[in-house]
Formats: structure tokens, C-alpha cells, sequence
């Protein structure tokens, strides 16, 4: 698997490419920065992202997961930028139980791309978030998109 770290606001993060294809993205520094074509997009385009030019990522990802996973993480990328839902609003979408969301949230091996961070508690409320820096993270990229409304 190749990698690629740089620093973000958000703290270092690591791109992790397999198959040319974006398969995580984590917090902490690589341990051999790979000079492919894939990570430099990601890497641009999270960049933009963070500058507040950037509304939806255009990557190639792959997520290992259930097909329920991939149809959660399906819904949460076609949230729009600075747009929430409700893990129950995604329940009645996938046909499956709140708790259940959650859980496939909180394995989402690529945040922030597919951003499970526009995710929020029954009412509103806002709940984890499975990155480093945890609630603080999710509210700082909600502030970025302008959502931060929302957490008023």
C-alpha cells in the first residue's frame, strides 16, 4: 500500500492509495512518502478542501467493507458541503437501524473524502466522530463548510 503524509488543519494526516485507489485516510505522519499521481490529487484536493475552494472530492476510493458499509458511506458522500443528516435519515435510506449507521461511521476508514463528519445525533445533536481529535474535528470542518449553524 502506498502512502503520503502532509499537514492539514486539522493535524497530519496520511493518504494510503492500494490498486489506484484511495482506501484511508487517517491521522499521523507516513513511513515513506510515495510520490504517485493518485496521492498528489488526493493531496491537492484536500488541500482545496481545506481552503474552502474545494465542495466535493473527485477520488477514486475503495472501502473493504459490508455492503451495508458501502451503502452508508455511498449516502454520507452525496451529502452535500455543509449539509447534514441524521444517522436515523440515513437509517430509513439504507433500511437499517440508527446504532447500526453509527457503527458504519465509526468504521470509516476514509473521513474527511467520505465525510462522515456531516453526520449528526437524532435532533441535530452532534455526536463522535471516528478521527483524531474526535467532536473538536468534527465541529472545525463543519465551521469550514458553514454548518456551524447547525451546531448553534
Amino acid at each position: 500500500m502506498l502512502q503520503m503524509s502532509f499537514h492539514s488543519p486539522v493535524g497530519p494526516l496520511v493518504i494510503h492509495e492500494d490498486d489506484e485507489a484511495i482506501v484511508r485516510l487517517g491521522w499521523g505522519r507516513a513511513t515513506d512518502n510515495a510520490d504517485r499521481p493518485l496521492l498528489q490529487e488526493a493531496h491537492a484536493q484536500l488541500t482545496a478542501y481545506f481552503g474552502g475552494s474545494l465542495k466535493r472530492f473527485d477520488l477514486p476510493t475503495y472501502v473493504n467493507g459490508s455492503d451495508f458499509q458501502r451503502a452508508v458511506y455511498d449516502v454520507m458522500s452525496a451529502i452535500p458541503y455543509g449539509e447534514t443528516l441524521t444517522y436515523g435519515d440515513i437509517a430509513k435510506l439504507t433500511g437499517n437501524s440508527a446504532q447500526a449507521v453509527g457503527n458504519a461511521c465509526g468504521a470509516n476508514p476514509i473521513p474527511i473524502i467520505i465525510p462522515c463528519h456531516r453526520v449528526m445525533g437524532a435532533g441535530g445533536k452532534l455526536v463522535g466522530f471516528s478521527g483524531a481529535g474526535g467532536v473538536e474535528t468534527k465541529v472545525h470542518l463543519l465551521r469550514l463548510e458553514g454548518a456551524a449553524g447547525l451546531l448553534i
